[in-house]
């Protein structure tokens, strides 16, 4: 759908130290969320973009993929180059035993 160059990796196989970006609405996030995630919405990412890392590696994350794979290229568009969309979201994320939170660090789900 976005093309071969854009490049992602399994949700099951995120790393943990790796700059997780989770692109969702406030209302997904408060559902749950990856316990290191940083929020910041897709609507809000042209006036946020400073706040994202270019020295180290971002992979970027939304309920189904859709929404991240915009924000991959996007971001490759304007300069960055170790950015990698997260195959399947929060859904795969959580398909594939990974923990979801809520801010509070109680069980979260995936809305």
């Amino acid at each position: 759908m976005f093309g071969a160059s854009l490049p992602s990796v399994p949700a099951s196989a995120v790393p943990d130290d790796i700059y997780l970006l989770d692109v969702r609405e406030d209302d997904e996030w408060a559902a749950g969320h990856a316990p290191a995630a940083h929020h910041l919405p897709m609507t809000e990412l042209p006036v946020r973009i400073a706040e994202i890392p270019q020295d180290r590696d971002v992979a970027v994350i939304c309920r189904s993929g859709g929404r991240s794979a915009q924000v991959v290229g996007y971001l490759m568009r304007n300069g960055w180059d170790q950015v990698r969309n997260v195959d399947g979201g929060m859904g795969d994320w959580a398909a594939a035993g990974r923990p979801v939170v809520t801010d509070d660090g109680q069980p979260g789900r995936v809305a």
